[in-house]
């Protein structure tokens, strides 16, 4: 409930490979294919051989050669210089758009043979110069077209997934984890019920679905791979009538509402799946805690300087994790806190996680945090030794990016104990309940020499004579499961809608 969709970013295309050079006072975002290209179409329109415009500009052949073949960018006076020649303007030179439909397939074949996926298939480079056919051009840049399409098709990767979510929480620090079309959204539906302050009662939660025009409907079957089925033809919201579940009932109910409302369609891809999820998570917070509400009473606690997530868990009638998440939805934008938090799990191995205060989360290559171990010196691990239970946990950790004071509790799920974790710069401490903690704690990390590398004494007892079992799961090696909704069995949901739509 951290998280929503927001427009993909624009990347800039890399250009690699060959003997490209920079040259100095050359324009950083400079595509030296493209201009190659542009130099070449012009030059040849005036008539012109390489050794014609070299002698103008003052190069050789040779230079020339490579510079229209995109493996070198010419410096700024050589392109004020190759502009003068052709008779056209810098700008025109370094416009956007291939001159010719050949240029832009030569610049595209160009492009894939120097990228990675080209290079992965082993095959020899093709040639391109003006006998290229442009039959085959045609043929070689729709080739590689469809196969970057067809890998796409293909499920997604753990891989994948982690680096959509990744991705995501980029943006999300971006704009401090508040999302203010989402919160609109969410205020335009409490105000079509009339709620304004307190907890939301599942009555209420009712109103709100009879108004948006659906009937809700408990249920001693539904599909094992769901938390709850919308009958979009017969508008019919389906939930379990089981009360085992780690899920708040409310939370899954507004879920499923906030597809109708953020008018989402079905995915095409994981990272679109991802999106829609949790853009309807933030909109079920943002029913439970009303940002009007929620950030007067955060107000009020800052100016007590008795800020505590237990507080915000207590007032709204939502668990800790949905407190805690919903906190770090307002406490940038409305009080001017940097935050962070974790939710991980009794193993060391972090399952969810958000910052934007410059705390070093651990991560892989991607950029993910997800199922990397916490530091083990960090109050989201230290917590679990903690034997009082019913209070939450504060601690002050040094790291190499600073002081951070964090509070933390446990909850128990069907998948294990997890604690869950928000935290703050030291400068920032003061406005919590639980800053006089005594407790403090160290932390070298990323430096393995932290927590992760044993200490030398039981090394040189044991390394080398030991050899664990160690519990796999074999889930890490699978692909994401296949579908426009991973992990969903399609058949068994339409077979559930057919039974209960007489």
């Amino acid at each position: 409930m951290t998280n929503m969709p927001i427009k993909p970013a624009t990347w800039n295309r890399p250009e690699s490979g060959g003997a490209a050079e920079v040259g100095a006072g050359a324009p950083d975002d400079l595509d030296a294919i493209s201009l190659g290209r542009r130099i070449r179409h012009l030059r040849k329109s005036k008539g012109m051989t390489l050794d014609d415009l070299g002698a103008v500009v003052g190069t050789v052949a040779s230079q020339l050669s490579l510079i229209e073949n995109g493996k070198r960018e010419p410096k700024l006076g050589m392109l004020q210089g190759l502009a003068s020649a052709l008779g056209v303007g810098i700008d025109q030179l370094l416009g956007a758009e291939p001159p010719t439909r050949r240029a832009a397939l030569e610049i595209e074949l160009e492009r894939a043979q120097r990228g990675p996926l080209y290079g992965a298939l082993g095959l020899p480079k093709v040639r391109i110069s003006s006998r290229l056919p442009m039959e085959v051009l045609e043929s070689l840049v729709g080739l590689q077209g469809e196969l970057e399409r067809r890998l796409n098709e293909q499920v997604a990767t753990p891989e994948e997934a982690r680096r959509a979510n990744a991705e995501l929480r980029r943006e999300m620090r971006k704009q401090n984890n508040y999302f203010p079309e989402l919160e609109a959204e969410a205020q335009k539906v409490l105000d079509s019920v009339g709620h304004t302050a307190g907890p939301m009662s599942q009555h209420l939660i009712a109103d709100i679905a009879a108004h948006l025009g659906f009937t809700l409907h408990h249920v001693g079957d539904l599909p094992h791979s769901t938390r709850s089925v919308t009958d979009l033809k017969n508008r019919r919201i389906y939930l379990t009538q089981s009360q085992r579940t780690d899920h708040d009932p409310r939370s899954v109910l507004l879920q499923a509402l906030g597809h109708y409302v953020l008018d989402h369609q079905t995915p095409e891809n994981y990272r679109e799946f991802l999106r829609q999820r949790v853009a309807t998570n933030y909109f079920a917070a943002a029913l439970l805690l009303p940002e009007k509400p929620a950030v007067e009473f955060l107000q009020r606690s800052k100016a007590a300087k008795e800020i505590a997530v237990e507080d915000i868990r207590d007032a709204f009638a939502v668990s800790y994790e949905t407190a805690a998440h919903r906190f770090t939805n307002l406490a940038t934008e409305h009080l001017g806190i940097p935050t962070h938090f974790q939710k991980t799990h009794e193993s060391g191995i972090i399952y969810k996680a958000y910052e934007n205060d410059g705390v070093t989360f651990p991560q892989d290559h991607t950029g993910a945090i997800e199922g990397q171990p916490s530091c083990k010196r960090w109050t989201s691990r230290v917590v679990f030794e903690v034997a009082d239970k019913f209070r939450a946990y504060n601690q002050y950790t040094d790291t190499p990016s600073g002081t951070y004071w964090c509070t933390a509790r446990t909850e128990r799920s069907a998948s294990g104990e997890f604690s869950l974790s928000i935290g703050v710069p030291y400068a920032h401490v003061k406005w919590f309940r639980g800053r006089d903690t005594t407790m403090r704690e160290k932390s070298f990390c990323p430096d393995e020499a932290c927590c992760r590398r044993p200490p030398s004494s039981l090394a040189e007892n044991w390394a080398g004579h030991a050899w664990p079992s160690a519990r796999a799961h074999s889930h890490l090696l699978a692909a994401m499961p296949p579908g426009a909704f991973p992990g969903v069995d399609e058949t068994e949901v339409y077979s559930f809608l057919e039974a209960h739509s007489g």
